[in-house]
């Protein structure tokens, strides 16, 4: 069985929020060609994850048996969100592009993602990449929306996207080999013409190719093969496994993400 992690960071509402229409037809797709997959939803465009500031980084870089009370509780939201990415497969994250980079959102949650112990170790004595990540064997799948256009590599506005680049910088955190990542983006949002229109489209087709092949291609076991399993009915897969992307799970240490 599969483990899908969604990462919401639109601040826009869910009515507005074209990246989080792409992860839910990610997941709704995923779950037609795998059924019994678990969901954990983490919308932290909804709500927020708050900054790490002087008392986050004493605590992270203090030794487990050394932290005081403080200490675990200032801790305690981000050992859960390291947790459940531990727990996925596949990450889907919806990240737009916001001034030609990443959401605010999204940065703090990457920040408390990125732990010593937990996601990276750190070694003096390797020279000069002393950083080694400890996950591995993860897919991640980025669904972006864009006000402009040309933002891939060699467009016309590729030296200006300062989005795909952080989160590739940042894959190892995840556990993501940053040369598998794959990226879907709606472009001309703030032209609204007919090349909008095209694009929307065209990214929705992708996405549900992507979820189609990655989900078929899971098996109970929860390895990667390429046999293709036999695929249920998107009536069955629904039934069995319901998921409303309209739901939204506070972010504190006390509450869970919201699990399907």
């Amino acid at each position: 069985m599969a483990t899908l992690l969604r990462i919401d960071a639109s601040a826009q509402l869910e009515d507005r929020s074209l990246t989080r229409k792409l992860t839910g037809i990610f997941t709704e797709e995923f779950l037609k060609a795998a059924p019994d997959t678990e969901i954990i939803v983490r919308d932290v465009g909804y709500e927020p994850i708050p900054a790490i500031d002087h008392r986050f980084i004493h605590a992270a870089f203090t030794p487990p048996h050394a932290r005081e009370r403080w200490m675990r509780e200032r801790l305690a939201l981000s050992d859960r969100l390291v947790d459940e990415v531990e727990e996925a497969d596949i990450i889907v994250m919806g990240a737009p592009m916001y001034n030609y980079g990443l959401p605010t959102a999204l940065k703090g949650w990457i920040d408390h993602v990125a732990r010593i112990g937990r996601t990276f170790s750190f070694d003096p004595s390797r020279g000069d990449f002393p950083i080694e990540p400890i996950l591995s064997g993860k897919k991640l799948v980025v669904l972006s929306s864009r006000g402009e256009f040309g933002f891939e590599a060699g467009g016309q506005r590729g030296h200006m996207n300062a989005l795909d680049p952080a989160i590739a910088a940042c894959a190892h955190y995840f556990g993501v080999d940053a040369r598998t990542i794959e990226t879907v983006a709606i472009e001309y949002q703030e032209f609204k013409d007919d090349r909008h229109y095209r694009s929307v489209e065209a990214a929705k087709r992708k996405t549900r190719e992507i979820a189609l092949r990655l989900g078929s291609s899971w098996p109970v076991s929860g390895s990667l093969v390429p046999d293709t399993p036999v695929i249920p009915s998107a009536h069955e897969a629904l039934e069995r496994t319901a998921f409303s992307s309209s739901r939204h799970f506070p972010v504190n240490p006390d509450s869970e993400a919201r699990r399907r």
